[in-house]
């Protein structure tokens, strides 16, 4: 290292440390209220890619050919870019560090856990004196001064690594080998009890040491990742644990009520019911599929479902949405630009907890140069770029996400004015589906008051729809404000009739109607 960068990293570490500590002292966690409200707009990010620079355009990052690879530091001031597009909270995926045997990937997925209290290394600012958990801490104190709510995801097993040099942790064969589980090749599962039957202890206080590490780094909640696969007497303690320090820590389960248990031959799996009991906040609507939906039908069935659900529990629990999340391909690959319209306008509009990835808003299809091909270099015991197609990155090196759709940034903006605009409706307005002549066409309102919105979207992504949308009071002469429309609505007595599209969706704001 020059002599140059470790004074100009120095100088750098003690002014972001000075200014940074009468803000970290202020910041009051509001998140876990904030997620109740199905107030959060959350935006997932990976910091070994958040901050990157490609300088050859490959999509892969190699430090020995001038790139630079994502760290804690050179994501410090992008963040300021997320909250111009309206985001309150980020969500960053795995930052603890990785296993290298038997991995995949060049880097090795974020999902391998290798330590409960170390901070991945391939995070730091190798220019900066400070340790990567300094850094870290940076980066969330100038994400509290910005106003972002900080959440971390919670890897739900361990890598192969972890499993030979903790062996105490893990569930063995019938040949005293750590068990894989599903077909998550890299990670090895965590033994949740011992034989008679009473909590593994060693686990659970990793799990409480990973918690704390989390907690006096700044962070605001956690996701834990597939959540089911553990009971709920674990979760239970783990939670009241982190609730002892800060009782606004967020819990949101990676569950749902209709997937189904990976490691039936292992484990029970814990319901979305008994896992909101042990006090998680929210869990995963039922939207991994939404491209396949085709018909009203499928989504009513989904959200009178996580309705019910929330009715149970006072409204004191909710969802996150999951349209579009790192495990899914990316909108533009499945619907293009009029599934990425649909996408945005349902996070904006449904009672749900907004959610977009990095690379969402300029539409990346996260389809990558070095697909699957063989690596000249690597940091693990896999030698091939190994990545899902059309899904975001979490196995190597990887360029910074952005699409090629920049046109895509400014629609995002405007609904997200509109959003903050029409929140006392979006928020606080109740929720109502409403009655078509169409079964590809969906529609529902939110009513505030005088005040309502409207959402009508079209299912069919091949053909168009016509179609009546019954809305009980509503005149020729009411009010009817577009604000995203194609062709303009007949209005009548009772009902709106509209053209729309493959995948069209349409919002409209309407002034004294009743649901």
């Amino acid at each position: 290292m020059k002599s140059k960068d470790i004074i100009r990293g120095f100088a750098f570490t003690l002014i972001m440390f000075f200014s940074l500590q009468n803000i970290a002292a202020a910041w009051t966690n509001d998140l876990r209220s904030l997620f109740i409200d199905n107030k959060s707009i959350i935006y997932a990010l990976n910091i070994r890619s958040f901050g990157a620079i490609d300088l050859n355009g490959d999509d892969i990052i190699e430090t020995d050919a001038g790139d630079t690879s994502g760290s804690f530091i050179n994501a410090i001031p992008r963040l300021k870019e997320l909250t111009k597009l309206g985001i309150n909270t980020i969500y960053l995926l795995p930052v603890t560090k990785t296993g290298k045997l038997k991995a995949m990937g060049t880097a090795g997925s974020l999902y391998a856990l290798d330590s409960f209290d170390k901070i991945n290394p391939q995070l730091d600012d190798r220019t900066n004196p400070a340790s990567v958990e300094q850094e870290a801490k940076m980066f969330i104190d100038e994400a509290h001064r910005l106003g972002l709510r900080v959440i971390v995801d919670i890897p739900s097993c361990g890598s192969y690594d972890m499993s030979l040099e903790r062996p105490d942790l893990f569930i063995k064969d019938k040949n005293g080998n750590a068990v894989v589980p599903a077909d998550w090749t890299d990670v090895r599962l965590f033994k949740v009890y011992e034989e008679n039957g009473k909590l593994n202890r060693t686990l659970v206080e990793s799990y409480k040491v990973m918690i704390k590490m989390l907690q006096d780094l700044g962070v605001d909640g956690v996701r834990a990742d597939v959540a089911a696969i553990k009971p709920y007497e674990f979760w239970k303690e783990i939670i009241d644990y982190a609730r002892m320090k800060d009782q606004q820590f967020l819990f949101i389960a990676e569950a749902c009520p209709v997937w189904i248990n990976p490691i039936k031959q292992w484990g029970d799996y814990t319901s979305v019911q008994k896992l909101l009991e042990a006090g998680f906040d929210g869990y995963y609507g039922d939207w991994a599929g939404f491209s396949d939906f085709t018909k009203a039908k499928d989504i009513s069935k989904r959200l009178k479902s996580d309705i019910k659900i929330s009715k149970h529990f006072n409204n004191q629990k909710t969802t996150m949405s999951s349209f579009a999340t790192h495990d899914q391909q990316s909108v533009i690959v499945r619907g293009g630009i009029p599934l990425w319209e649909m996408i945005t306008w349902l996070n904006i509009t449904l009672p749900v907890n907004a959610y977009f990835l990095d690379g969402y808003v300029t539409g990346d299809s996260y389809i990558y140069r070095y697909e699957n091909k063989k690596a000249q270099r690597s940091t693990t015991d896999d030698d091939y770029y190994f990545v899902h197609r059309g899904k975001f990155d979490i196995f190597n090196f990887s360029r910074r996400p952005e699409g090629d759709y920049k046109e895509l940034k400014d629609k995002f903006v405007k609904a997200m004015k509109f959003k903050y605009w029409a929140k006392d409706i979006l928020i606080n307005g109740k929720f109502v589906e409403l009655s078509t002549n169409n079964q590809s066409v969906y529609a529902y309102g939110r009513k505030n008051g005088d005040d309502a919105v409207i959402v009508i979207i079209n299912l069919n992504k091949e053909r168009d729809s016509q179609a009546n949308v019954y809305i009980r009071n509503l005149r020729d002469t009411s009010f009817v404000s577009p604000v995203k429309m194609g062709i303009a609505p007949i209005v009548k007595r009772g009902k709106m009739q509209v053209n729309l599209k493959p995948y069209e969706t349409q919002v409209y704001l309407l002034n004294k109607v009743n649901f």
